[in-house]
């Protein structure tokens, strides 16, 4: 499978609570939900959809986890919630049990297990394993140089500070520019694929 990361970025790398005001107001962040302004249903939308559409499972942290098992399971009935209700789904998390796992088709992996557990879902056969949300998540996938696709959603405005997916660890990792759509509200679509050092 390849890993695949969606994300929601500001121009300064900023990926904090592009859903709504409420969604992660850590560090007294309080810009929550700017990406709403400049979402395209035909480009970001699209974007969106097609990650997706190539998803064999879905990989979160356990935040980015709770806030879609507290979303999606009430929207049944619309293409794209049925389709994020029906995948599998993968959480990484130290503190949940399997008691807490109320989203259908999800599985647990244990914190201390992730890397190498992310490690053998690599290496196993399939389509796309997506990384929505989940800063912390990616920033270590990144270090571990699991990452094959990074889809960035880059929205035009400057946030002044919030999560990034990006490892501070002096770290250079190449990636290729694959491609890149513009939408009217100026937002960006760009993929990159991991490339050779």
């Amino acid at each position: 499978m390849r890993i695949v990361v969606s994300s929601f970025i500001s121009l300064d790398g900023v990926v904090q609570a592009p859903g709504g005001p409420q969604e992660d107001t850590d560090g007294g962040f309080a810009h929550g939900g700017w990406t709403q302004a400049y979402f395209d249903p035909e480009v970001v939308g699209g974007a969106f959809d097609g990650v997706l559409a190539k998803a064999d499972a879905l990989l979160f942290g356990r935040r980015t986890w709770q806030t879609m098992a507290g979303a999606w399971p009430e929207r049944a009935g619309d293409p794209f919630a049925d389709r994020m209700n029906s995948i599998r789904k993968y959480v990484v998390s130290g503190t949940l049990g399997e008691g807490d796992l109320t989203w259908e088709n999800t599985e647990l992996i244990r914190g201390g297990e992730a890397v190498g557990r992310m490690r053998e879902l690599r290496d196993s056969e399939g389509g796309d394993l997506v990384v929505m949300g989940s800063p912390s998540l990616v920033r270590t996938l990144l270090s571990e140089g699991l990452v094959d696709e990074l889809v960035l959603m880059r929205m035009p405005v400057v946030l002044g500070g919030g999560k990034s997916i990006f490892p501070a660890d002096g770290g250079k990792r190449p990636f290729a520019l694959v491609s890149t759509a513009t939408a009217k509200t100026g937002a960006e679509v760009c993929v990159y694929r991991a490339a050779e050092s």
